[in-house]
């Protein structure tokens, strides 16, 4: 089935913000995180940057390829704001094309190709340098849609609750109680 967005999604140009403060990918409370910020795109498409710095290096110089898919994968993940739908990484395929440098800034596009009931199809593109930039990165994913509860009876206890604690998190959880 087509994606649509939902009509209580982020408007385009707007900065969505992390999901939680300690993720890897988006908090801005994770001192080696990527700080990614993703935007709502037209459609069900986002676009995200993050700057490779030297603790997300792998070879001397480089991004860590697992910092990249990390990227993507958060990138696609933020996707799910558009839809108003809470959804896990079910798959992840990366394409690694070229190496990126640490100081390099990552320009990452992603949209929604198809829903099919619980299951969310996704694509990202990370470019060097910015949207005209050649191609290092490109993936394809599947997420698959689940309820609050799963990350209760999966987390750990105190960091769950210090997220529900957190206004901002009660905020966006209320945003999601209007999809059945």
């Amino acid at each position: 089935m087509k994606p649509v967005r939902h009509p209580d999604a982020p408007a385009p140009g707007e900065l969505l913000g992390a999901h939680y403060g300690q993720c890897f990918g988006c908090g801005g409370d994770q001192p080696h995180g990527l700080h990614l910020q993703a935007r709502a795109g037209e459609g069900v498409s986002i676009t995200a940057e993050f700057t490779v710095r030297p603790a997300h290096q792998g070879a001397p110089g480089l991004a860590h390829g697992g910092v990249l898919a990390t990227a993507l994968d958060e990138t696609l993940g933020s996707l799910n704001w558009l839809l108003r739908t809470i959804a896990v990484t079910g798959r992840l395929e990366t394409d690694f094309r070229l190496p990126v440098p640490v100081d390099t800034t990552l320009y990452l596009e992603a949209e929604v190709t198809a829903v099919a009931g619980r299951k969310i199809y996704s694509t990202a593109t990370g470019r060097i340098g910015g949207p005209e930039g050649p191609v290092a990165v490109r993936a394809d994913a599947l997420f698959i849609e689940v309820k609050v509860e799963h990350f209760v009876q999966n987390g750990r206890e105190e960091e769950i609750r210090a997220a529900m604690d957190d206004p901002d998190q009660l905020r966006r959880a209320r945003a999601f109680e209007v999809n059945p």
